[in-house]
């Protein structure tokens, strides 16, 4: 495995890498994606073993053979990268980077959520709800254009951690095995983390493993927009760490309340709270105790914070890591 000074050198450059050219659509059509081949493999695993005659506690089971079977299968292609890195430097840091720019989705979360706000512009709010529709999971036909802002904004927090600051802080702690191993278990838990029939009883260790993982980067996420707000004209660092302080716990994710509430507080906003998932009201409570009525401009707003935050943090490890190199 790289040591530290290497996994944070990596990282940084990765980062950039991956703020400047996100993941290539033309790539992504002719080759996928390595969280859609995880994907695949999930899929495959649902299909074959999760059967409905089966008693809940038999699923149960075939669910954490299924989570404990990705894990085996992700782990391994990461400890084969890493020792292929360490036995082919420089070569191999250049495909470490690669690799690991490949699995954060910086730049991708920051085009996909500005083009909400660009699509409302453009075209109103069918455009808005079409743009919307590609990154959350709500009914996109029960939003009105305040809530189509609130859900891009939410997405931007919650995806921040799952798919920025998470992937990162695994492959500082253990590699790219922890990090494709990270990728797997939260793509499991987006496909059969959920209390419906099917996947309550399959799904339970997919779930209860992802809010694992993911405890300290939503944490850490949280601080990270409460520590931006300090500098982003506009943002209140102090409302942040209000709402983080008095909402995240309030959550319907043990995680997920972290960066949404801290974002609600930055930009004097209320996120979460009720919403339609496939035709079902969710009650929730809100994150932040600021207006509702969210707007385009709250949207770039929402993205400037995230950009300063996750900048701010890759020149803070830059500091840290080239030090370590001489």
């Amino acid at each position: 495995m790289l040591d530290l000074s290497d996994r944070l050198l990596v990282l940084v450059v990765a980062a950039v890498l991956e703020a400047w050219v996100a993941y290539p659509d033309a790539v992504f059509r002719a080759v996928g994606h390595p969280v859609s081949w995880v994907g695949a493999l999930i899929a495959w695993l649902d299909q074959n073993l999760n059967r409905s005659a089966w008693a809940d506690a038999v699923r149960r089971g075939a669910g954490v053979f299924a989570v404990a079977a990705l894990l085996v299968v992700t782990i391994t292609a990461g400890a084969a990268l890493d020792t292929l890195a360490a036995a082919t430097r420089p070569v191999g840091l250049v495909v470490t980077v690669i690799a690991v720019a490949v699995l954060i989705a910086a730049g991708s979360l920051d085009r996909h959520v500005r083009a909400v706000a660009d699509a409302l512009d453009a075209e109103g709010l069918a455009g808005g709800r079409r743009a919307v529709s590609m990154i959350v999971g709500r009914d996109p036909a029960t939003l009105d254009q305040p809530a189509v802002c609130r859900a891009a904004i939410e997405s931007l927090a919650e995806n921040a951690s799952d798919g920025v600051t998470a992937p990162a802080v695994w492959f500082l702690a253990a590699g790219l095995p922890g990090m494709l191993a990270y990728k797997a278990i939260n793509t499991a838990d987006s496909m059969i983390g959920h209390k419906t029939a099917r996947h309550r009883a399959f799904g339970w260790a997919a779930a209860r493993l992802d809010d694992l993982v993911n405890l300290p980067a939503s944490r850490l996420t949280g601080l990270m927009l409460v520590a931006a707000a300090v500098v982003v004209p506009g943002a209140s660092a102090r409302g942040a760490w209000t709402a983080l302080r008095r909402d995240a716990g309030r959550h319907t994710s043990p995680n997920a309340g972290w960066p949404e509430a801290a974002m609600a507080g930055a930009l004097g906003l209320r996120l979460a709270g009720p919403r339609v998932y496939g035709g079902t009201r969710v009650e929730a409570a809100w994150m932040g105790d600021g207006r509702a009525e969210a707007t385009p401009a709250d949207i770039r707003r929402a993205v400037t914070l995230f950009r300063v935050s996750f900048g701010g943090t890759a020149a803070l490890l830059a500091v840290i890591a080239i030090p370590m190199m001489i």
